[in-house]
């Protein structure tokens, strides 16, 4: 199996019946992936303009239920030039509707990684599923005080009054939203770090953003020693690769979305580089390949 330095030498990982993270390098980077669990939600967020023939016939293919679908939910933990970076950080505990997710904390310690020895937070954009885990009281005691948290600074003036005109998400999500992003803004602003474009975090770490899914919404791109890795956020989800021009019901913009789903999955075929994003499969580790007018998700072999 692929060794990574990502925990302390000394801790002590909790053993776990099921498997949430996994390991891999990219060049000198040591990555891994981590997963927060899953969330139940309705199918027919994932294609808000699609007939309902077209996503039962995709569900029907997946081996999904029509009904309610597990939406994976997955962070990662990057270290480079002595930094260590943490990419998302899940839902949280705050939210009892959702049992299974909200388990970063715990498949931190699992994993043998301290909260304090986290140099940096790169937040993909400020949707609950993505910050609620700096909320969770236990957890956020434990990081350091200087801790650094990058996001577009796109993304910090959206929440500050979001629209929710073009999204497509059922009642009272949007007030959660809304309220979870603004208080994680209230708790954390003197520890954020804007960025207009892009900003290289720690050598071969970037931060890119990309609009769409939210005006901030940011990818996190990877280089080391000739290869390459891709942080999507919510750029890709897994009905984006048969169906790339599919409006997910979360997306504040959803032409720009399918476009830049469009452009990045055209990118990683040609460049054969190696995918990470939220929602896909745990550990969603992949590359693309072209198929048609659409794209094809090649998931990695384990390397155990």
């Amino acid at each position: 199996m692929i060794q990574t330095n990502i925990a302390r030498p000394d801790a002590r990982g909790q053993d776990e019946s099921v498997p949430s993270r996994y390991a891999l390098k990219v060049g000198d980077i040591d990555v891994m992936v981590i997963s927060d669990g899953v969330l139940p939600i309705s199918p027919a967020t994932l294609a808000t303009n699609a007939s309902k023939a077209e996503l039962s016939a995709w569900l029907k293919n997946m081996f999904l239920s029509p009904e309610v679908i597990d939406y994976p939910l997955n962070v990662a933990v990057v270290r480079s030039g002595g930094r260590t970076v943490l990419i998302d950080s899940g839902l949280g505990t705050e939210f009892p509707g959702f049992p299974r997710a909200g388990q970063l904390a715990m498949r931190l310690d699992a994993a043998g990684i301290d909260p304090a020895s986290v140099t940096d937070v790169l937040l993909t954009h400020l949707h609950m599923d993505h910050i609620g885990g700096l909320l969770v009281e236990g957890l956020r005691g434990r990081l350091r005080p200087d801790l650094r948290v990058h996001l577009a600074t796109a993304e910090a003036e959206f929440w500050e009054a979001p629209d929710f005109s073009r999204t497509a998400m059922p009642a009272p999500v949007p007030e959660v939203l809304r309220t979870t992003a603004s208080r994680f803004l209230e708790v954390f602003r003197g520890q954020l770090r804007p960025f207009e474009t892009e900003y290289e975090v720690a050598p071969g770490v970037r931060i890119c953003r990309t609009g769409g899914h939210t005006p901030g919404h940011s990818i996190v791109r990877l280089e080391s020693g000739g290869e390459r890795l891709t942080f999507a956020g919510d750029a890709v989800f897994q009905c984006g690769f048969d169906n790339p021009e599919w409006h997910n019901g979360f997306e504040h913009d959803p032409e720009e979305s399918a476009r830049v789903r469009i452009r990045l999955l055209t990118e990683m075929a040609a460049s054969g580089e190696q995918l990470i994003a939220t929602h896909l499969p745990f550990p969603s580790l992949c590359r693309v390949a072209v198929a048609g007018n659409a794209f094809r998700f090649v998931p990695a072999v384990w390397d155990y």
